[in-house]
């Protein structure tokens, strides 16, 4: 045995052992207990196009979350001032990307400006005449900053909505963005797209808001700071739809920013399911404070501008607990508890492409995929067998190898197959012969050199590592690239072109000389075939 062929000969096969081991799970369907707690149970996961489901494209609307964010300012000054005891007429979001005030005074317009300039610094201050004799004062957000908060509502999207398909259940997703503002949602093997569309899109603004008391919804002017929603009532004989308008102040008390949780509960007096939801410390203090100071008065639930509930408080309520009721089934129950456990939106999503792959066509890509596979795996084995001979049978069984490797390493770390990833696999089995042939070309120029075949082997395989490290480093570079900046299939091609690289460089360059050596290692051999 020549020097240091039995370590690699212990290396070749604790991959083996290891490949196959890691190949259980993908291969047998029903593991037995014992092997779950304690061998690996990953599996190489099939792609969209293998086993059919539903792929979106999703838009934001970003510029919804810059107007939220002005909002939010608008609501944060309108504190601010009322503690400052400053007299102010109206704190509104205007147009050009501003939040605006309007005072009555001249002084207390220049105090309202030191004021801003020491709390919003990253702003743009702009003072102007307001007509009767007003003055304005208005804070404008930086072209800098509006890219960078819609930038973040782009990536705070896609973690929502990646939370919520967690919750849903959907094994194997991808989400991904693409281009500035879209998301991309691959629902492998999904069997209710269109709960799961409604779920993702969904803005899921939760919002508590006091009911506007002495004021008609269907007659008479709306205050500035109210607005008219609707609580909708299903008659449960008919299933009718019936809203009812109410008038709710404009201002948020709480927000579902606050919450810590939301479970589906079923109320033991009329056995219908609602949402019970829990405040995080802020929430449960102002919650409180909240019941307190409105006893008798009536609370509307507002999730994404529609009233669920408006109960009238009775009593204070601590502890930080509420419930939503609305007339749910168990599964609109389920949906919200989601939404809300997961987040709001931070701005409004929009489908704007929606492609379903049926199962069948996924079983029929992978049967046609197998097959184009295992014709061009055949076809290789022949050429190799019958124009290198017995070496042609080496370079075949380094294929082999490489095969198992790549599987057991996709199944190791749960990598998706897709069907350009089948493509990838065969293009491989071309790379591995591909490598075999540059080292046996090198061996029969040594060959005709007059060299023994032990001295030709050697020669053949050091002149062949440069130009085969060479090709692999720059295709390795390529699915590097390809893995980057695509999506979906194009990863899964990625993935599995660059496994195969690194693999096959492996037994190229080390599993097919080990069996070479152990048949020449004596010295005794005469003739290669090759």
């Amino acid at each position: 045995m020549p020097k240091g062929a039995g370590w690699r000969i212990a290396l070749i096969i604790a991959f083996v052992v290891l490949s196959g081991i890691y190949l259980v799970p993908t291969l047998v369907p029903k593991l037995p207990d014992w092997w779950k707690g304690m061998l690996p149970k990953d599996k190489i996961h099939l792609g969209l196009d293998l086993q059919g489901g539903t792929h979106l494209v999703l838009e934001v609307d970003t510029d919804k979350a810059v107007d939220g964010t002005l909002d939010l300012v608008a609501t944060d000054l309108e504190d601010v001032l009322n503690d400052k005891n400053l007299r102010f007429k109206r704190i509104s979001r205007t147009a050009g990307n501003k939040t605006t005030i309007v005072l009555y005074e001249k002084d207390t317009s220049d105090a309202v400006q030191k004021i801003l300039k020491d709390k919003y610094r990253d702003y743009e201050i702009i003072s102007s005449s307001e007509e009767g004799g007003l003055f304005g004062v208005s804070l404008r957000m930086k072209e800098k900053d509006i890219q960078d908060r819609k930038d973040k509502a782009v990536a705070q999207a896609l973690e929502t909505i990646r939370n919520r398909i967690d919750q849903f259940g959907v094994s194997e997703p991808v989400i991904a963005r693409q281009g500035i503002n879209q998301i991309v949602v691959q629902l492998p093997g999904i069997k209710d797209p269109q709960r799961a569309i409604a779920l993702i899109g969904r803005t899921a603004r939760l919002e508590f808001k006091m009911v506007k008391e002495g004021v008609s919804p269907t007659g008479g002017a709306i205050p500035e700071d109210a607005e008219v929603l609707y609580e909708k009532h299903t008659d449960p004989d008919t299933g009718a739809i019936n809203e009812i308008p109410l008038i709710v102040h404009k201002k948020a008390l709480i927000t579902g920013d606050l919450l810590t949780d939301a479970q589906v509960r079923i109320d033991s007096q009329f056995n219908q399911p609602y949402v019970a939801i829990e405040f995080n410390s802020l929430g449960a203090r102002l919650f409180d404070q909240i019941t307190a100071a409105n006893v008798n008065k009536r609370f509307a639930i507002v999730l994404d501008n529609t009233v669920y509930s408006a109960p009238v408080i009775r009593e204070r309520i601590s502890g930080g607990s509420a419930q939503i009721s609305g007339n749910f089934t168990e599964k609109t129950a389920s949906d919200l508890a989601i939404v809300l456990r997961a987040g709001a939106l931070p701005a409004p999503v929009k489908i704007i492409q929606n492609v379903t792959v049926g199962a069948s066509l996924g079983k029929d890509s992978i049967d046609k995929g197998l097959m184009a596979g295992g014709i061009g795996v055949l076809l290789v084995i022949c050429f190799m067998a019958f124009y290198y001979k017995l070496s042609g049978m080496v370079a075949n069984l380094g294929m082999a190898l490489n095969i198992l490797y790549l599987m057991g390493a996709m199944s190791a770390l749960g990598a998706t197959l897709t069907l350009p990833g089948i493509a990838a696999i065969v293009l491989l089995v071309g790379m591995s012969v591909d490598s075999n042939v540059i080292i046996f070309e090198r061996i029969r120029e040594e060959l005709r050199l007059g060299k023994y075949p032990k001295s030709a082997l050697e020669t053949g395989y050091d002149k062949a590592f440069l130009t085969i490290m060479d090709s692999h480093v720059t295709a390795l570079i390529t699915a590097a690239v390809l893995f980057q900046f695509g999506t979906g299939p194009v990863k899964g091609f990625a993935v599995s072109l660059s496994l195969g690289i690194i693999i096959n460089l492996f037994t190229s360059l080390m599993g097919t000389k080990v069996i070479f050596d152990m048949f020449l290692y004596k010295g005794t051999v005469k003739k290669m075939s090759i």
